[in-house]
């Protein structure tokens, strides 16, 4: 079994809003650094944002700074990611990824070990 389950993905216009969500399960996930990290087409994995699970403190990239917000509700082991005014740059897979050991403010995927297999999320007007 897959231990994280991405949801939320869809379509919407440029400027748009859309809501990920995250659930983790069969694993224990509270010493993590957990993030989002998206694949537009033909380009690779890219960072978005990360939240420290033991303390809440999130990390955002700079192409997502003060549009995206990453959140957690520890209580329903769920990650989330608020996406406003949303931009067809936007457009890619996005994925829920953990990792013990990245760092905080380390978005480079190669330091991920946990994935879940991805929500579409496609901006387009």
């Amino acid at each position: 079994e897959v231990p994280l389950t991405e949801s939320g993905g869809g379509s919407v216009q440029p400027g748009g809003s859309l809501r990920l969500s995250c659930v983790m399960r069969g694993f224990n996930f509270d010493s993590l650094f957990m993030s989002w990290v998206r694949q537009a087409p033909g380009k690779e994995r890219e960072g978005v944002a990360m939240i420290k699970r033991r303390n809440g403190e999130s990390y955002l990239s700079d192409s997502v700074k003060g549009r995206f917000t990453i959140s957690q509700d520890i209580a329903k082991n769920t990650l989330y990611l608020q996406m406003n005014n949303l931009k067809p740059e936007d457009t890619g897979m996005y994925y829920c990824a953990g990792s013990p050991g990245a760092g905080f403010g380390n978005l480079r995927p190669e330091r991920y070990n946990y994935w879940g297999r991805g929500t579409q999320v496609t901006v387009s007007s």
